[in-house]
């Protein structure tokens, strides 16, 4: 009769500032995009402009946050699929740390299906897990087929979302519903929002791969050039790129459906290489402070990305409690502005709590589960 137990621990590698702080940084924009419901439920055009001080945080939104803090996070899945292969092999040998990621994978989907079921409709944990069993054999592939692949799944991601956001709003209203009618509301919607987000990370997540095959965090003091240009020209393809998306969200521009699927296919091909730039900025910035103690700052962003998973599912119950009928009900009733505002303070509570567990010397809980679980052999 076998039994379960743990995987002896592999020797203790000192930790890459890049990664955690990137993911700690980019769970802000992640927490922006969220917050917007909270001044309109639905992502497509907007009937008509707002009051300046909206019109220019929308702006600043559509350039800077929506569909560019996603694709960063789909970057670093890739490239933590790299670390895990590295550090899991010499234990494990390469079929084994194959295994283990497509375990790992597995249960990413069991924990996108409970997020779904019991907090939010937008989850990107079940699309991870799915990528992650889908692109195990990936790792090895040359860096010519990795970005051949990419640029064809970045194709069909722009057009299937930009597809989405030329969607008209539905007409009336949702009503009210409890906890369990909206749940079953999740739940049907899952099958269709799931693929959706795979096909739309699957790029990145591939060029996260290269990257991690290059070690562009492990080491970003020596890959400065390189992260220099992948920041400055991301940044400003991706800011230039949602320019017209942007008056379509401030309901400045009205246009037909074929322009409107255009505009958003733009935005969001253009937030992939955004996505990339930001990494290659959190990349230059840990550079920056190589050989200095970190400050308060930067270790409470660390400590984030190091518990990102916990977090983002913490950022979810605070969705819950907003969002839904039967609870705050807030949705569609706060200014871009203010949604913008809730969003931040959500992203700074959960800052705290990350170096709260930190100092405690406390995993995230999420983490410690998925690794509980996915960690274990016979």
């Amino acid at each position: 009769m076998s039994s379960l137990h743990p995987q002896p621990p592999v020797a203790p590698r000192v930790r890459a500032l890049a990664p955690d702080l990137a993911r700690g940084a980019m769970l802000a924009v992640i927490a922006l995009a969220h917050s917007q419901v909270l001044a309109h439920p639905f992502l497509g055009p907007a009937a008509a402009p707002g009051s300046a001080l909206d019109t220019a945080v929308q702006v600043l939104l559509t350039l800077f946050v929506d569909s560019r803090g996603y694709p960063m996070f789909a970057a670093l899945f890739g490239y933590g699929m790299v670390q895990i292969l590295r550090s899991r092999e010499p234990l494990l040998g390469p079929d084994g740390a194959r295994r283990l990621l497509r375990r790992r994978g597995g249960w990413l989907v069991a924990f996108g299906v409970a997020h779904v079921l019991l907090l939010f409709p937008g989850d990107i944990l079940a699309s991870y897990g799915v990528l992650g069993l889908l692109f195990v054999g990936a790792l090895r592939w040359p860096a010519a087929r990795l970005f051949a692949v990419a640029c064809g799944l970045a194709a069909v991601g722009a057009l299937v979302y930009g597809s989405v956001l030329a969607l008209p709003a539905p007409a009336g209203s949702a009503g009210e519903y409890g906890p369990l009618a909206s749940a079953a509301l999740r739940v049907a919607t899952f099958p269709l929002i799931m693929p959706m987000n795979a096909v739309m990370a699957a790029a990145p997540v591939l060029v996260g791969i290269w990257a991690g095959r290059r070690g562009l965090l492990d080491e970003p003091g020596r890959h400065r050039r390189l992260l220099a240009r992948v920041a400055a020209a991301g940044i400003a393809i991706a800011a230039a790129g949602a320019v017209p998306q942007a008056f379509v969200t401030t309901g400045l521009w009205h246009p037909d459906t074929a322009a409107l699927v255009g505009a958003g296919a733009l935005h969001t091909a253009t937030g992939y290489v955004g996505g990339l730039g930001y990494a290659a900025l959190v990349g230059l910035v840990a550079a920056a402070r190589s050989g200095r103690a970190a400050g308060p700052v930067t270790t409470a962003l660390a400590a984030t990305g190091q518990r990102s998973m916990t977090c983002y599912l913490a950022q979810s119950v605070a969705w819950l409690v907003l969002f839904e009928p039967y609870l705050a009900d807030l949705g569609g009733t706060v200014g871009v502005t203010g949604a913008a505002a809730v969003g931040l303070v959500v992203w700074l509570v959960t800052v705290v709590a990350a170096d709260l567990m930190r100092r405690a010397g406390r995993p995230g809980p999420a983490e410690t589960m998925l690794r509980r679980l996915a960690y274990r052999t016979r």
